[in-house]
């Protein structure tokens, strides 16, 4: 969802057209193949991070500042784990996949938190970061 933010920045505006937004983030900036910026707009879109106005698509900055900072503890906790238990992010990824299948559709951050307490990690520097 990053790479919304550098096509915010390199347009100077939040809105696109489509084909304008997938171009920026391909030919412009060099972040991603047209399938990748193809699948991260439709999913932005799901998500309601991009409201799709008849041709128009309007990035929510607000919508994508939230869903980067859920995102940024994810990955913080994920960097902890890893070097917590000497694995690699891959490893810890994939185990954490066989894990969920325990607990089903829960957020993330929690089931990265669940996941680190399992595993015998003290993640109570993640607490407070679990709300909101």
């Amino acid at each position: 969802m990053e790479a919304l933010r550098h096509a915010i920045l390199y347009k100077g505006s939040n809105e696109f057209s489509k084909p304008e937004l997938i171009g920026t983030l391909v030919l412009k900036l060099g972040l991603m193949d047209y399938i990748e910026a193809k699948n991260l707009v439709d999913e932005a879109i799901k998500r309601g991070i991009i409201e799709q106005r008849g041709e128009k698509l309007i990035i929510n900055e607000e919508a994508l500042k939230k869903v980067e900072t859920h995102e940024d503890v994810f990955g913080e906790m994920i960097n902890y784990i890893a070097q917590q238990l000497g694995w690699s992010h891959l490893e810890v990824l994939e185990d954490l996949e066989k894990f969920s299948e325990r607990y089903g559709e829960l957020d993330k951050k929690i089931l990265g938190y669940l996941y680190g307490i399992d595993k015998g990690i003290d993640m109570s520097r993640f607490k407070d970061k679990l709300e909101g």
